[in-house]
């Protein structure tokens, strides 16, 4: 019995120092493991298909600064240790396999990928606090002890790097801070005077003393039916009741309004410092105010020329048409909603101005992922988040619709004049002419989807409104700026003229 308790006492010893040496080993390969896969040299061997990824990280100030400190890749992409780092670090690894063996990550649009809005996704703000826990040095700037005071009252709401968005991968765009607004324009013909309109046609607007032209459609008077019956795919609440609404006749641009044009208005009118109230009250009429200078490329490295102007505020847009109705005697203004919804739709009833609605378009479900969706049509007329490449694009891919404009429901969201109400379709029921929406409100509308945008967004009858306060996270001025718009890239605006018998 003595040997048979001792001859099982020595097996489970053996057992137990067994067990007890292969956790070791289990622990000490899983440890090697995540050291070797969280190195800057294991992250490369897969990113070297981003070709800007250890390029920009190597000209960040996260590698290239005064005392030699570098920030490594899982420093930023993974949280801190005891905060879920490695359950992060899984999630990374499985996403980045699946994302090798099922994508074509040549076809990767890796500019849009480091954008603000995907930027969020991939970094921790824990990782940021980690190192830097002083947010007040003795060596910060005037402008950053604002930012940062900014910061502290808005911590929920906000991401380091919407300020800090270049610190780990460099970008010229992000640099930009003293940008180079002059006219993009060749200057070979200075306009002396604006368009002389007689009759009720379309016609080529001249701003008088630049070299700057846009085309402005006649849009012909009548009635139409203003939102979205109630089984349209992709409706909101805000849509409806559907009413009949009569319209005047009014021009309207054929292009929203482009750099070319707006700088124009913005080298004519800038000032360098922000105007008190009192003295822009004091200034005559034909010294009228523009915006003070954005914040970084407000373009956002896409271009300018005859791309449309984006992340001006509404207020801008205002001043904007201000200035041109003095520059060329006419009375330009911004769309009301309703107007804009019948120059949008051309006569047409249905979700868009051409064939189809939300779910012909979307690649919703796994079916339509594997089997694609022909999107031949709607590419046609419209920039979105299929064909866009991740911004915005020129008029010359779209075509116009039957009124003659072009890209009424796509590549920049546009404002209109009317402050914006869910319910205001309700106070139209019976009818009702050239309505100019609610006489009070704190938002505007917009209305039109964008170069980001998916297709239910895109219907004609899809509401949208501005949101002053989310739209200036990332600019870090007090006051802010009532110019610039740092956080809405998808908004831009279109003219319309008043017709004047």
């Amino acid at each position: 019995m003595k040997r048979f308790i001792s001859f099982f006492s020595q097996k489970g010893v053996i057992f137990v120092l067994t067990g007890f040496f292969t956790a070791l080993l289990l622990i000490f390969s899983g440890y090697k493991a995540v050291s070797l896969t969280s190195t800057d040299e294991f992250c490369a061997s897969c990113h070297n298909v981003h070709p800007q990824a250890i390029s920009s990280w190597k000209m960040s100030t996260h590698f290239d600064n005064k005392r030699g400190i570098v920030v490594h890749c899982v420093d930023c992409h993974l949280p801190p240790e005891g905060e879920g780092r490695l359950v992060e670090k899984a999630k990374t690894g499985f996403r980045d396999v699946y994302g090798t063996i099922f994508r074509d990550v040549e076809n990767i649009n890796w500019e849009e990928k480091s954008s603000l809005q995907h930027a969020v996704r991939h970094s921790y703000k824990s990782a940021c606090i980690e190192c830097h826990k002083n947010n007040f040095p003795l060596e910060l700037s005037k402008k950053g002890e604002e930012a940062h005071l900014y910061y502290s009252r808005n911590e929920d709401d906000l991401h380091c790097i919407n300020c800090h968005l270049s610190v780990g991968h460099y970008s010229d765009n992000v640099h930009a801070q003293n940008v180079n607004f002059g006219n993009s324009v060749k200057a070979d013909t200075i306009y002396e005077s604006s368009a002389l309109v007689n009759e009720f046609a379309n016609f080529t607007e001249y701003i008088p003393g630049t070299p700057v032209s846009f085309a402005m459609k006649a849009i012909p008077g009548g009635s139409f039916i203003m939102g979205s019956p109630e089984k349209e795919k992709g409706r909101d609440m805000d849509e409806g009741p559907m009413v009949e609404v009569h319209i005047s006749p009014f021009f309207m641009a054929e292009l929203e309004v482009s750099w070319d044009e707006y700088l124009a208005f913005f080298n004519e009118t800038y000032s360098e410092g922000r105007l008190t109230e009192e003295a822009i009250l004091e200034m005559e009429v034909d010294g009228i105010s523009g915006p003070t200078p954005p914040w970084g490329d407000p373009s956002q490295g896409w271009g300018r020329g005859e791309r449309p102007a984006i992340t001006m505020s509404f207020h801008a847009a205002e001043v904007y048409c201000d200035w041109l109705s003095y520059k060329t005697g006419k009375k330009y203004r911004l769309p009301t909603e309703a107007e804009w919804e019948y120059a949008a739709r051309a006569g047409s009833s249905g979700p868009y101005f051409f064939e189809g609605d939300a779910d012909d378009y979307n690649r919703k479900g796994i079916f339509k992922k594997i089997f694609g969706v022909d999107t031949s049509i709607i590419n046609t007329y419209t920039v979105y988040k299929e064909n866009s490449l991740g911004k915005t694009q020129t008029s010359k891919i779209v075509a116009p619709n039957s009124f003659g404009l072009k890209n009424m429901s796509g590549n920049v969201a546009e404002f209109c004049q009317d402050f914006y109400n869910a319910d205001i379709y309700s106070t139209y029921i019976g009818g009702v002419s050239d309505p100019k929406g609610p006489e009070t409100g704190e938002e505007h509308v917009i209305r039109g989807g964008a170069y980001n945008a998916d297709p239910e967004n895109l219907r004609v009858a899809d509401r949208d409104y501005t949101r002053t306060k989310a739209w200036l996270k990332t600019d870090p001025q007090m006051p802010k700026s009532k110019w610039w718009y740092s956080d809405a890239i998808h908004v831009g605006f279109r003219v319309v003229c008043e017709f004047e018998k």
